[in-house]
């Protein structure tokens, strides 16, 4: 693919992994009770998500399915980390608002407690994004 789309796995990515640093950080801000560094980060990893996905659709939109070319165990151990990737990438999308709108009005005792369900969720979509990306472009690409 030789197209200005080329590049957006790339970006995905990129916005993958900021998302992961930038909710490690907001969770290591929040236990020293530095508030507004915590605000900060967790907002940061949300526009680094939601930048993702607008990249993602773009690139898929033009490029469509990009086939998995590892053979042997390297298959079902993609398609674990894929499906899972998946299915949370869906799930996890009304905890990140139920989460920010918490946050947003204050109640921060809710926020807390579904931010315990939704932190570890979205540190495993964003960490297995970046696996997915790593095992399709780089540890096994398409010839």
């Amino acid at each position: 693919m030789t197209d200005y789309y080329s590049v957006l796995p790339h970006l995905n990515a990129t916005l993958n992994a900021s998302s992961f640093v930038l909710l490690s950080s907001g969770y290591y801000f929040i236990r020293r009770k530095r508030v507004l560094a915590h605000r900060n980060c967790q907002l940061a990893a949300l526009t680094a998500s939601v930048l993702f996905l607008i990249s993602y659709l773009v690139y898929h939109a033009h490029h469509g399915v990009t086939s998995f070319a590892g053979q042997g165990i390297a298959r079902p151990i993609y398609f674990t980390i894929l499906t899972t990737h998946t299915f949370l990438a869906v799930v996890i999308v009304p905890f990140i608002i139920i989460t920010v709108r918490r946050a947003k009005r204050g109640d921060f005792q809710r926020h807390k407690a579904i931010a315990r369900w939704t932190l570890p969720m979205w540190l495993y979509v964003s960490i297995t994004g970046v696996l997915v990306y790593l095992m399709l472009y780089h540890l096994y690409p398409s010839p």
